[in-house]
């Protein structure tokens, strides 16, 4: 099990294409893997808090911050890894975070389908189970791999890394990593990407960034989508602006139809200021 989260599963590479899977290593879902100082990440139970698993047993708290400590070296050693293969190769990589059903694939395949007479992009899809996504993004043409991490909640380092090696993307160009739907556990792990992208729809509320603020804090950037729905659910674009500032007051906000194209062009241009030289759009 987990010690970060408490979730727990055998995380499957599936080549997409191939329709097979990888065997996984003797520990597939790693159990010290964790948040990344790089974004910033405080873990609360590193503050000296009780563990949600310890069932009652009161453990000190320097034994709880010492293991956190080893959980997060653990996963920031192999997303460094990660940041220096990307890096080595010219490699931009797009860590895309959502809550289920917020219309991150949609807007992935509108995005693959305008961007890939420019730039060569791949894709790294993350689910607990299935290959839907996969098999939605492989229809565009575009190389994905899924990875299927049982009852596990995001990915980790880890299994980036092996993604990455069985996906093996070209040089000078963008992958896309669509991280398993959830507004928590996601945020904590950093996968040595360039950036962070949340995907949040209006019908989702407009009180999100204040009930799950982390994740929210570590976007880069925050793509509010469905907008075309705006005129039929109660949204208050307000008073999510004060609350995203009161979270994450430097984040850039894209309002975005995936299905529509309204404001699609303003994340298009987005990306061009976060590709390195080499990877531009043109």
């Amino acid at each position: 099990m987990c010690a970060t989260c408490g979730c727990s599963g055998d995380a499957r590479i599936i080549d997409a294409a191939a329709n097979t899977g990888a065997p996984p290593p003797a520990h597939p879902h790693s159990h010290s893997q964790a948040p990344p100082p790089s974004h910033g990440h405080m873990h609360p139970h590193s503050q000296g808090q009780e563990h949600p698993l310890s069932h009652g047993h009161r453990n000190p708290p320097s034994r709880t911050v010492m293991l956190e400590q080893k959980v997060l070296a653990r996963n920031d050693e192999q997303a460094a890894k990660n940041r220096a293969w990307l890096a080595e190769r010219d490699l931009v990589a797009v860590n895309l975070m959502s809550s289920p059903g917020s219309g991150k694939t949609t807007l992935l395949e509108r995005t693959i389908r305008d961007l890939s007479a420019r730039v060569q992009v791949s894709v790294v899809e993350g689910d607990q189970e299935t290959t839907f996504d996969a098999e939605r993004i492989r229809a565009t043409g575009c190389p994905v791999v899924q990875i299927n991490t049982g009852a596990g909640c995001h990915l980790d380092a880890e299994m980036l890394a092996r993604a990455l090696r069985t996906l093996d993307p070209p040089t000078s160009s963008v992958v896309f990593v669509e991280n398993v739907g959830n507004l928590v556990c996601p945020a904590l792990f950093d996968l040595g990407e360039s950036a962070r992208v949340v995907v949040m729809s209006v019908t989702e509320g407009a009180d999100k960034p204040l009930k799950y603020p982390h994740m929210f804090r570590t976007a880069d950037v925050l793509l509010l989508n469905k907008t075309d729905l705006l005129p039929y659910v109660e949204f208050d674009m307000s008073r999510f602006r004060e609350y995203m500032d009161k979270v994450n007051e430097w984040v850039q906000v894209i309002q975005v139809s995936a299905t529509r194209g309204d404001g699609i062009h303003d994340w298009y241009a987005w990306l061009r200021e976060r590709v390195r030289a080499g990877v531009a759009l043109k």
